[in-house]
């Protein structure tokens, strides 16, 4: 019993975890709606197959129109890029 409860607690805490791979600091106040985020990438010519917020970043699954599908996170108040990854491979990452 007590192994189930560590396991359930452990897994509701999970999703609060980002995945290391970059991180914002930015305010709920603060953070433009993430359909305007998915509506300038498609302008742009990407299209946008999942958005959410991950370690405070907008994490974005799409295809750029340069390299093909790619994960990226973008900056929640800018929504400046600020790392891109293809299978594994950086593609980008800001400083």
């Amino acid at each position: 019993m007590r192994v189930m409860l560590i396991v359930a607690a452990t897994l509701l805490a999970a999703p609060a975890f980002a995945t290391g791979k970059i991180k914002c600091t930015v305010a709920a106040a603060d953070m433009k709606p993430i359909e305007a985020l998915k509506a300038e990438l498609t302008k742009q010519g990407w299209t946008v197959a999942k958005a959410k917020v991950d370690g405070g970043c907008y994490e974005v699954y799409g295809v750029m129109p340069e390299t093909g599908r790619v994960e990226a996170y973008f900056d929640p108040a800018t929504f400046e890029k600020l790392y891109v990854e293809q299978r594994g491979k950086v593609l980008f990452k800001k400083g």
